[in-house]
């Protein structure tokens, strides 16, 4: 059996990059910044989109360090480019939650379910 899960805790690393498409769906891309000490410290910056994103994503203030955790599936995705065809590895978000800036105050927003 296979199995794709992905859940991330991370930060903002972007605001989100909302493209709308003319058959009406709209797409929202952003990066999240994810760090770790163990087995080294290190730094990685992980693409995101999310489909079709709840209005509440859109209209909240948000802000490049903000907490945020993804839930999704990882995908690899081609296309071509001058240089022959390219790809990328992605997450695609199916749930979206929005915590504080330093996630102090323990508050959560979920955006995507």
């Amino acid at each position: 059996m296979d199995l794709n899960i992905v859940v991330l805790a991370g930060h903002l690393a972007t605001v989100p990059e909302v493209r709308q498409f003319t058959s009406g769906t709209s797409m929202a891309r952003f990066l999240v910044t994810l760090r770790s000490t163990e087995p080294r410290r290190r730094v990685d910056v992980i693409p995101v989109t999310l489909w079709d994103p709840p209005a509440t994503l859109l209209a909240g203030p948000l802000v490049v360090g903000q907490q945020v955790w993804v839930a999704g599936s990882v995908q690899r995705r081609f296309w071509s480019a001058t240089e022959g065809r390219s790809s990328r590895i992605e997450v695609i978000a199916h749930s979206v939650e929005l915590r504080g800036v330093d996630d102090v105050d323990g508050k959560e927003e979920r955006v995507a379910g």
